[in-house]
């Protein structure tokens, strides 16, 4: 099964967030655990890419917000990502990390979660 939003979808997130072009290679379960307690589960596209200095792959999907909307991930494939499940993990990283910011910086659990569903459905 591939990604709900489907293919052309998240060669649009690719090309939006990367400026590269991007042809599907393949679909690839993941599902991260962390103490035994499943974080994400889901399926993530692999695409070749073309015309980027550095990478030759990137590794896509989307996930439900609110509504109908969804957020796009598009990780490109550079050390130390070289796989589906490495993309996840580095998204998984990068969102505790802006939410530890966040509350470094006094914002609340709620008001981070906003910005990221604005910034989600731009």
């Amino acid at each position: 099964m591939t990604d709900p939003s489907g293919i052309p979808a998240l060669q649009e997130a690719i090309r939006h967030l990367h400026g590269v072009d991007a042809v599907h290679v393949a679909t690839t379960l993941v599902h991260e655990q962390h103490r035994g307690q499943t974080v994400w589960r889901g399926d993530v596209e692999t695409f070749d890419i073309i015309g980027h200095p550095k990478a030759k792959q990137a590794f896509a999907w989307s996930e439900a917000t609110t509504g109908t909307r969804r957020r796009f991930f598009a990780v490109l494939a550079v050390p130390p990502i070289d796989s589906p499940a490495k993309a996840v993990q580095c998204s998984i990283l990068a969102d505790s990390k802006a939410l530890e910011d966040a509350k470094r910086d006094g914002k609340s659990v709620t008001q981070w979660a906003r910005e990221v569903l604005l910034l989600a459905s731009q």
